[in-house]
């Protein structure tokens, strides 16, 4: 409800300054104006709400209130879907990109969202399908990182590399895309390369802590059990020792994971409960 008073409030600010401008007259031109404003309102509002809206539920909310009030407008549809993604109710996103689909209603960028929504809930050929329906000459970043996951999923990894090569030429903030490009090496077994590219998403952002703990239990996959030299906080050093103590574990290396557990449990700021558990489950067997 609150998305509608807002749609409509700002509406009616529009007209009321136009009236003022007249007078306080309303003529037939008025009138005629009037339909036009809330045709450019609502798109200007559409706008505002799928880009700068703090609440995808609220997004949510004002396009399917919208949608109901005026099911024959498409872009209010094509915003109620791209909403639901945001706010990631998926499947029920896939339900009204199917509709518009149907009746050809598809920009090429909301095919992109499409594939990614049958992504989300497993559907790899749905979302083969819908890429493939994307000309060749539609170049954006969200496209080719799909691609690449694609690719990565049929293990297709000539195609896949290509991919993630071209998605990151489009951003300025390559280190997601990155992150999952090592990740790809990682499966494919190519250890080394995957920490050249989890270093390389660090590099483009030091926050991200999932290419810290990828970077990390790749090193460890290889017998290097130090600690790299990345930013962290306590908390998250204690957590990252804590990976690579798992993977000294499954190594045979269970001495350097006893230390590394000890040394994980020490550092954490707080109580660090599956560290201990851990330990005491790997001290345990040692003693047996």
């Amino acid at each position: 409800m609150q998305g509608h008073v807002f749609r409509y409030g700002l509406m009616a600010l529009v007209v009321g300054a136009t009236l003022t401008g007249c007078g306080g007259k309303i003529t037939e031109e008025d009138k005629q104006l009037d339909g036009e404003l809330n045709v450019i309102d609502a798109s200007d509002l559409n706008d505002i709400m799928l880009n700068f809206s703090t609440d995808p539920e609220q997004a949510v909310t004002y396009f399917r209130e919208a949608s109901a009030n005026e099911p024959d407008r498409v872009d209010f549809r094509q915003g109620l879907a791209i909403s639901l993604m945001k706010a990631k109710h998926y499947a029920e996103a896939i339900l009204v990109f199917e509709q518009l689909d149907e009746e050809n209603n598809l920009t090429n960028e909301n095919r992109v969202s499409f594939a990614e929504a049958y992504i989300r809930e497993g559907g790899w050929e749905q979302a083969t399908a819908q890429l493939n329906k994307i000309p060749p000459t539609f170049e954006t970043f969200e496209r080719y990182r799909l691609e690449a996951l694609v690719a990565d999923h049929n293990e297709d990894w000539e195609k896949a590399d290509s991919f993630y090569d071209i998605a990151r030429g489009l951003t300025t903030s390559p280190a997601g895309v990155l992150n999952n490009w090592g990740y790809s090496k990682r499966i494919r077994g190519d250890l080394a390369e995957a920490a050249t590219l989890f270093k390389l998403a660090l590099r483009h952002n030091p926050q991200l802590y999932t290419a810290k703990s990828n970077l990390v239990i790749v090193r460890a996959m290889q017998g290097e059990y130090r600690l790299p030299i990345i930013p962290m906080t306590d908390t998250e050093r204690a957590q990252l020792m804590y990976e690579i103590a798992r993977v000294a574990q499954r190594r045979g290396d269970t001495e350097v994971a006893i230390n590394l557990l000890q040394q994980a449990i020490e550092t954490h700021p707080q109580h660090f409960e599956a560290a201990a558990a851990a330990l005491a489950a790997l001290t345990s067997n040692v003693g047996n």
